[in-house]
């Protein structure tokens, strides 16, 4: 959701989700890893699959027995899921769902190694090769009690509806409850692993669909990517993954995000779901799993390749609590950056307060090495915007993009 405030209000006729047709215009990609990404049209599919009251029934049955399938492989024994409803909201439907809890893209691999969300759907093998089926215009949204009521709204119509991107997507709902004896970090454990499960179900059952558009992602080894594009300045991604614990957790191929030290990792295996949220903080301070598939900051850097600038990489850091950890993830997330020679470092936060400090270490340490900096971050202003919008800062830090102020009431 865009940054703000949200004043939560009735209206009139407002209904609860009812699973009565599924959009026609939901679009589909196939993404490859290394050399191509196909887009493809499953309208016909999908209409097939799940039209009508009957294929809406089909649908469900089909859901729930593979989010009962995946529990019991997972270790998450089905009667932990005390309820598993589906429901499915079109844009522009008096709808509102909440809390939800992830947002997560239908994908699943056509050709190459390996599976889409390693570490939970595939196996723990590199992904990020081949060809992958993508549902877009489509959203798996997992909702359910996991702690107290600040995760996501999402308003299929109203003025709400301005203020996230999943009002214009068409979405399969899938809501939880569980035994009352299960802690948050279990219940969320549970949510997360069946949307993986049905976002990989869904798309599997698409896989015989022709492709609308080709969608190609190159990237090549590093020895020959940094001599491509001479006279461009090189730049790499610097992606801060939210990682503090007590359910400020991101997944990095299945691994908590807070016991790695910083990495590179290829932008491809982004988009076949490496990295996957695991994040219970406000819906406006955290990267769903949708976002951390459609990076807008690694797809733009691809627009611009070749162009303005010479794309070399990602490199993954965490955001951690004690000061400590906060150096050392800092330190050897620049060093990455200067080992590659590059000659400036994007870099966006997740979450606010404490991880401003992990920003303002990579913008200075960045800095202090020669290389320039643009950070992305939010603001927490206060409501009218007058407040210290960060609560670390240095004079190095002169290049911000702002994603907006927080405190501000929008609705």
């Amino acid at each position: 959701m865009r940054r703000g405030a949200y004043d939560l209000k009735q209206r009139e006729g407002l209904r609860e989700i009812r699973a009565d047709r599924l959009a026609h215009d939901v679009l589909g990609r196939i993404m490859t890893g290394v050399d191509e990404v196909e887009t493809v049209g499953i309208e016909e599919v999908v209409v097939a699959q799940v039209g009508g009251d009957e294929g809406i029934a089909a649908l469900r049955d089909g859901l729930r027995d593979v989010v009962a399938a995946g529990a019991a492989a997972d270790g998450y024994a089905m009667d932990r899921l005390s309820a598993v409803a589906v429901d499915v909201a079109h844009p522009g439907e008096n709808v509102r769902i909440m809390p939800v809890k992830d947002a997560i893209e239908p994908r699943c691999k056509l050709e190459g190694p390996g599976e889409v969300f390693p570490g939970w759907i595939g196996d723990v093998e590199n992904a990020g090769e081949g060809k992958t089926l993508v549902l877009g215009g489509m959203a798996v949204l997992t909702t359910g009690r996991v702690v107290a009521p600040q995760e996501g709204i999402v308003d299929m119509s109203g003025p709400g509806a301005d203020y996230t991107p999943f009002s214009r997507t068409c979405n399969v709902v899938l809501s939880f409850d569980t035994a009352e004896d299960l802690e948050p970090h279990q219940r969320e454990a549970c949510y997360r692993i069946a949307g993986l499960k049905a976002a990989h179900y869904l798309a599997s059952a698409c896989k015989d669909a022709a492709a609308d558009s080709v969608e190609a992602y190159d990237f090549p080894p590093l020895a020959e990517a940094m001599h491509q594009h001479p006279g461009l300045p090189k730049v790499a991604y610097m992606y801060m993954l939210q990682s503090q614990g007590l359910l400020h957790d991101t997944w990095v191929y299945g691994v908590d995000a807070k016991r790695i030290l910083p990495t590179m990792i290829s932008p491809t295996e982004l988009m076949d779901g490496a990295i996957i949220s695991g994040n219970c903080v406000s819906a406006c301070d955290k990267n769903n799993t949708y976002v951390h598939l459609n990076n807008p900051v690694v797809k733009s850097l691809y627009e611009h390749h070749g162009k303005d600038l010479n794309f070399v990489g990602v490199i993954i850091t965490n955001e951690n609590v004690t000061l400590a950890d906060k150096k050392r993830s800092s330190s050897y997330a620049v060093k990455l950056a200067r080992m590659l020679g590059v000659d400036a470092v994007v870099i966006s936060e997740e979450g606010f307060g404490n991880p401003d400090a992990d920003l303002i270490m990579n913008c200075r340490k960045s800095e202090q090495a020669g290389i320039k900096t643009v950070l992305i971050t939010d603001e927490y202003a206060g409501r009218d915007g007058s407040s210290q919008s960060l609560a670390d800062s240095c004079p190095e830090g002169d290049a911000c993009v702002t994603a907006g102020n927080a405190n501000e009431i929008i609705v």
